[in-house]
């Protein structure tokens, strides 16, 4: 049984691990580097272990750091949240090596499904539809270039081992092809130590929408989908739940291929299939899997009532799951926007600072994650994502009137942050009337950058007289 749990992570979600381990009754062991020794994970635990200096490579994805920490602390067990080494097989391995218990699928399944190519087979095994592009990693250039003139323009060069958005590049011609394929291996094998890639056809006006399961290895269940199609960069920054548009036929055939999938690879823990879906023709796509818990998760609590966090602990414990598919009901509609250390008035140029002061919302159907406290100040050395502001309310149309109002009450002072875009987003119709797709906001972006530009006037002049 988990007794004494070490949170191999910082911030926000490392808040959120202890909340849930100390309500399992299970002792916290946070790990931390030398800039973030007066953070809120740090000051929440019942203990903490430093593991090294600001940057993330001698610190949070130093595995004999964090290995030496849970051995020196007689953790025995490990989560490792979301990003660093969450979706890391060979970290997954070293912790069971050394008898502990990682909270998480094992490490064949992050293999399997971390290594896009080898996931994109297993969707195809599992009779789950795959967007039209290779079969497998395309090394040789004239397979790739064949592949890309039977598939059609535009079509999306990605990397084989990536995530997050990385290593992917869009030609729209042959030209373009030729060009930007070296380059998408040469980025892939920078950033993931492996420059295999294959190709998918892009899909245009594709909304994003993913489905949350849990598993205990021989059970899966969903806890429905979510819409994350407000994206920049092909990174997140508003995400819903449920999909304002997924029709109740077609949420039952993509929840169900979800299920399917971690089924066949005997999926353990939290885990989020990732689909485009064309909502013209109804018809949706598999693009990946991540195997760990999703920064977006919390809406999918408030829609169904299960703490995701202390569900994937309980697996990883050796519980078998507690909850049948039956038993999982949605009711409502929640929305969380990300409220990260950006200036939107300056292209989203990096913020961090000193929190001189913090209101935080509250209210019924309301819930902020975050590593926030007033005279917090934030390293420069990590992502830029302070927290998430969630919502609750009975219909998609109360819940964005909800948001506006928390919204209003936030205020994070001393820091320029991203609120100001969620206000302006939650303002306008076509977000009101659910009309966007993966590439909308970028669009939007261009349109409306003097509006964005003026909103973070006012709030540069607030943060100016404190």
């Amino acid at each position: 049984m988990i007794k004494r749990l070490l949170i191999a992570n910082r911030g926000e979600i490392a808040v959120r691990i202890i909340r849930a381990a100390r309500e399992l009754g299970i002792h916290t062991i946070q790990v931390y580097s030398q800039a973030d020794v007066d953070s809120l994970a740090v000051k929440l635990a019942d203990e903490a272990v430093l593991i090294g200096p600001p940057q993330a490579a001698k610190s949070y994805l130093n595995v004999p750091a964090i290995l030496d920490a849970a051995r020196r602390s007689d953790a025995d067990a490990v989560h490792p949240g979301y990003g660093f080494l969450a979706e890391n097989a060979a970290f997954a391995d070293a912790v069971a090596d050394l008898g502990l218990v990682f909270i998480g699928p094992s490490a064949d399944s992050i293999r399997l499904m971390g290594d896009k190519v080898a996931a994109r087979k297993a969707a195809m095994a599992a009779g789950v539809p795959t967007v039209p592009g290779s079969t497998g990693r395309v090394d040789d250039p004239e397979a790739a270039l064949a592949i890309a003139k039977s598939t059609g323009f535009p079509i999306m060069i990605k990397a084989a081992a990536g995530g997050g958005g990385r290593g992917i590049r869009i030609a729209n011609n042959l030209e373009e092809f030729e060009r930007l394929m070296p380059q998408a291996s040469a980025e892939a094998q920078a950033a993931f130590g492996d420059g295999g890639l294959y190709l998918e056809k892009v899909i245009e006006r594709a909304r994003h929408i993913e489905v949350q399961v849990l598993g205990d290895g021989e059970r899966v269940i969903h806890c429905f989908e979510r819409e994350c199609s407000l994206q920049r960069r092909r990174q997140k920054v508003w995400e819903e739940a449920p999909s304002p548009v997924l029709p109740d036929d077609i949420r039952q055939k993509l929840c169900a291929s979800a299920v399917a999938l971690a089924e066949a690879v005997h999926y353990r823990g939290a885990g989020t299939i990732e689909y485009l879906y064309d909502d013209e023709t109804h018809e949706f796509y598999f693009i990946e899997m991540n195997t760990r818990i999703q920064v977006e998760h919390p809406v999918t609590e408030f829609i169904t009532g299960i703490d995701l966090v202390r569900e994937m602990i309980r697996v990883a414990d050796g519980e078998m799951l507690r909850i049948a598919q039956e038993d999982v009901r949605r009711a409502g509609h929640a929305i969380e926007v990300r409220i990260n250390a950006e200036d939107p008035a300056r292209d989203f140029a990096p913020a961090p600072g000193t929190v001189s002061d913090l209101r935080v919302p509250g209210g019924n159907g309301v819930r902020f994650d975050s590593m926030l406290y007033a005279g917090y100040t934030i390293p420069p050395f990590y992502d830029s994502l302070l927290g998430k502001l969630i919502v609750w309310d009975e219909t998609r149309e109360a819940a964005l009137v909800r948001l506006k109002r928390a919204l209003a009450e936030l205020e994070v002072v001393g820091v320029r942050t991203t609120k100001v875009l969620h206000q302006v987003l939650a303002a306008d119709p076509e977000v009101a009337a659910g009309r966007f797709d993966t590439r909308w906001l970028e669009r939007w972006l261009e349109q409306n950058a003097s509006r964005l530009a003026e909103a973070g006037t006012v709030e540069a002049r607030e943060v100016a007289a404190t």
